[in-house]
């Protein structure tokens, strides 16, 4: 069942953001009068499931469920339609409007797309608000897994800064980390003094390719007493911090836990904080490793930022370009080939296993937003055979005033086709070696 709701989700997200992409370029065509041929939901090679004619447009809903299209009359596209391109042009055809028109035409596709990601993230906002965790809070610091450690930090440690800038929100720290085309700097409090780690891009790269992030850092639970339940704990109050215990100092709730299990029927010299005075007093364990008290269970509290309608919408425009922003220099850097980033790259099983297993409208949302700007990104990419190739070659028809022939469009739609093949391969292949093989 879990498999089925991850499938469900997938192809529910691929059809909003390819209906919506294809929309983009359908309305835009038609404001200029252009005459669309068809219009598809899903792909329709050799029959489709349902199909209508309305005007000159046939609509429809194919069988492979990887997307959709809509084929414009007198453009070279995938279609590869050449036939009609030996006939004379006509005025509803897409190659005798002006290129400032055609241009329009071609990206309204990526448009529509990062208009989608607003709406999206507006909703999101206004529905259920920004939940994160301040920085601020974190007062007993963090434990970082073995990449962290290698980075230099050290568990305790409390974040004060990166690059100058102060932290807040956890995750934006962790992002700029492993989204970075240098050094960073980061300043850290340990044990009341603070300190100045350089983190260089080698590493930070590397920490990446490994996943070291997933885990990176951890909240401490410190040892705080929420209640007194036993008589032989009477010199314990609510609201003390257990900072030591015999020798063991600055440790944890579990392991203060686990310690005191040595200690059943025993007694131990308990150190706790209360009220800025630091306190060594004698208690009892009893014979099952306790000391008698009810340990706070959740230190620590989310926050939530919640929006009205009218606040929704700017945070929204604001989550979109920071999104926007983020994903460009993810691309940026996998395409340099010292990063060896380019083995990240996923294909359908990739994008369909960032799905859980169980529904949440929230995080379906929040997915489909982001991978709606992806493929608005993606799509404006000068090659041939996407939104952006086409809109190039318009761009340099409107800049030199000479149209690009025919046959160079056709040539470069060939090779467009190969490279799009050529990452489509090459995408899930990197699927089947790391889901089947490695």
């Amino acid at each position: 069942m879990d498999i089925v709701i991850k499938i469900v989700q997938f192809f529910l997200c691929f059809t909003i953001l390819i209906g919506i992409h294809e929309l983009g370029h359908f309305f835009m065509a038609r404001v200029f009068k252009i005459r669309v041929e068809k219009f598809y939901i899903f792909f329709d090679p050799w029959f489709s499931l349902f199909k209508f004619r309305r005007g000159n447009t046939e609509y429809g809903i194919g069988w492979l469920p990887l997307g959709g299209y809509v084929k414009i009359a007198g453009m070279i596209d995938e279609s590869m339609d050449k036939e009609q391109m030996r006939q004379p042009a006509k005025p509803d055809e897409f190659r005798s409007k002006p290129a400032w028109q055609r241009f329009l035409v071609m990206i309204a596709g990526v448009v529509m797309n990062v208009v989608l990601a607003v709406v999206i993230y507006c909703g999101i906002c206004y529905t259920w608000g920004d939940t994160y965790f301040s920085n601020e809070e974190a007062r007993w610091g963090y434990n970082f897994n073995e990449a962290g450690h290698r980075l230099g930090f050290q568990d305790g440690d409390r974040i004060v800064s990166i690059d100058g800038q102060g932290v807040d929100d956890l995750n934006k720290f962790v992002n700029a980390l492993i989204i970075t085309e240098g050094d960073r700097r980061v300043t850290v409090d340990r044990g009341g003094r603070e300190v100045e780690l350089t983190l260089p891009m080698e590493e930070l790269i590397a920490v990446r390719r490994d996943k070291g992030y997933e885990g990176l850092l951890t909240l401490r639970f410190p040892f705080l007493i929420d209640s007194v339940t036993a008589p032989s704990a009477a010199a314990l109050r609510a609201g003390d911090e257990v900072v030591g215990i015999d020798n063991l100092r600055d440790a944890q709730l579990p392991e203060y836990q686990e310690y005191l299990k040595s200690r059943a029927g025993d007694t131990a010299l308990v150190t706790v904080l209360r009220a800025d005075e630091r306190l060594r007093l004698e208690v009892p364990v009893s014979e099952q490793g306790h000391l008698g008290v009810i340990a706070v269970a959740a230190p620590y509290t989310l926050h939530t930022r919640d929006y009205t309608f009218w606040e929704a919408i700017p945070a929204g425009i604001r989550k979109t370009g920071s999104v926007i922003s983020s994903y460009w220099e993810q691309l940026k850097m996998i395409v340099q080939p010292k990063t060896k980033l380019y083995e990240e790259v996923g294909g359908f099983i990739a994008i369909g296993s960032i799905f859980p297993s169980e529904w949440d409208w929230q995080d379906f949302w929040m997915k489909t937003a982001f991978l709606s700007i992806i493929l608005a990104v993606m799509n404006l990419l000068p090659i041939p055979g996407l939104d952006g190739g086409h809109a190039l070659f318009t761009f340099w028809e409107m800049v030199t005033r000479r149209k690009v022939s025919d046959r160079v469009l056709e040539g470069a739609q060939y090779v467009g086709l190969i490279i799009i093949l050529f990452l489509l391969l090459y995408a899930n292949g990197n699927d089947v070696y790391r889901f089947f093989i490695k």
